[in-house]
């Protein structure tokens, strides 16, 4: 299943946002909600013309609100049915060990996604192993021995549950589309 990654710019300081109209929207929720659907079955979902749907489609990839398309993979099927969070705490902030330590987030195998927070922690990490053990060795063999690392505490997931997603609903709420 290809899934549209419907999220502002990377850097959210580099650009704003354009205004959406209803249209605009609604593409973006067809979109988020089938990354695979054809240009015609959009514009027909819509209701634009097809030229039009495509104009618009590449407009919001320009302005950075669609940021590309992924697939969304079963990781159990591909091997790695234990998901984790993991909290990281960094003994010292100073920007060259954040640096490091961002450097260092890109190396290691099944991390996921990588959250820098604020709080008490100062990393979440998302990751996704083949067994218990390979959890454990993912924390002592590739986050712990980081020099800036102070504390670790992994959070095991049994689910992952969908959001209500951030698209306004036409009663002003956000919502998922069925």
């Amino acid at each position: 299943m290809f899934v549209a990654a419907v999220t502002g710019p990377r850097n959210p300081r580099s650009r704003a946002a354009p205004p959406l109209d209803g249209t605009d929207l609604s593409i973006l929720a067809e979109l988020a909600a089938d990354g695979r659907i054809t240009n015609a079955a959009l514009a027909a979902r819509v209701g634009v013309a097809e030229s039009t749907c495509i104009q618009r489609v590449r407009t919001l990839r320009e302005a950075g609100v669609i940021s590309g398309f992924h697939a969304q993979l079963d990781l159990a099927a591909l091997g790695r049915p234990l998901q984790a969070v993991i909290k990281v705490r960094l003994g010292s902030h100073n920007r060259n060990h954040v640096h490091s330590f961002h450097a260092t987030l890109t190396e290691i195998p099944g991390v996921l996604t990588a959250f820098h927070v604020a709080g008490e922690d100062d990393y979440l990490l998302h990751v996704a192993v083949e067994s218990p053990e390979a959890l454990r060795d993912l924390v002592l063999e590739h986050i712990n021995i980081h020099p800036a690392v102070r504390h670790t505490e992994t959070q095991l997931v049994f689910e992952v549950l969908p959001g209500m997603g951030v698209l306004p609903t036409p009663t002003g709420r956000t919502g998922r589309r069925a």
